[in-house]
């Protein structure tokens, strides 16, 4: 398989649980309140139903679907962060998930210090690191900031730097949720420009959103997602006229 991603009957399953009555201190609030104790103490629930999705190098594919269709477990299976309950996934190139940005991060750290640190948690060695070093701090615009702690910074400081340090890989399989907000204002424009080359040069884009503008004018396919289980997999004008039915049939 050349530069591809194939799942085959890849099911995933969560345990809810209802009872918070899990130690001395919660029963013994219970037992004063009264508060009634759940019959049922947790339950599955079954996130992604036997999905059989083969994704080719050039792919432009977008995933959509309403709120808990399941979506982002399909990005996490697919970017090996979860591992399905069932089934094999198989990935053949590099790949770079854009989920979560600046999840790593340690407030008590300096913002170059966490440069390094989420860098590591991406893959890069400290060579590809100090080798980015630079264009990172310079396209943030933090340099003043850059060896302040983390914790010091606004949420959209923090999050210029994350998503600076995500896309400063050039992976073969770039994969995404939704698009990035990625702090103020006169900082989007920048980023959005990174973003797009980053598509551009990718062998392949796999992306959640609920822009179904971007998805339009960068997705040469579309899959539909209803409660865990692929309902569409095909070209995506057609795609986007299905899930608008979709959505208003639920609406």
């Amino acid at each position: 398989m050349d530069c591809g991603v194939r799942l085959k009957n890849v099911s995933l399953e969560y345990h809810l649980f209802h009872d918070k009555t899990n130690n001395l201190k919660e029963w013994i609030i219970s037992s004063l309140t009264g508060r009634s104790f759940v019959k049922k103490k947790s339950e599955k629930f079954l996130a992604l139903n036997n999905i059989n999705l083969e994704i080719k190098k050039n792919d432009r594919l977008g995933i959509v679907g309403l709120n808990g269709a399941g979506k982002s477990s399909l990005l996490k299976i697919i970017s090996g962060i979860f591992k399905p309950t069932y089934g094999t996934v198989e990935v053949n190139g590099s790949i770079q998930p854009l989920i979560e940005i600046g999840a790593g991060f340690d407030p008590e750290m300096t913002g170059r210090e966490n440069i390094y640190l989420n860098g590591y948690m991406l893959g890069f060695t400290k060579k590809e690191i100090s080798e980015v070093e630079k264009d990172i701090i310079n396209f943030t615009e933090l340099a003043d900031f850059i060896d302040v702690p983390i914790k010091y910074y606004s949420s959209g400081m923090s999050v210029r730097l994350a998503f600076t340090i995500a896309t400063s890989i050039k992976p073969e399989i770039l994969v995404f949720d939704e698009m990035l907000a990625a702090g103020d204002a006169a900082f989007i424009q920048k980023a959005q420009k990174r973003l797009d080359s980053l598509i551009d040069q990718a062998k392949m884009m796999i992306i959640v959103s609920h822009d179904l503008s971007f998805i339009n004018a960068n997705c040469s396919r579309l899959i539909i997602l209803d409660k865990g289980s692929v309902i569409f997999d095909g070209e995506t004008k057609a795609g986007l006229d299905q899930y608008y039915k979709l959505v208003q049939s639920k609406g």
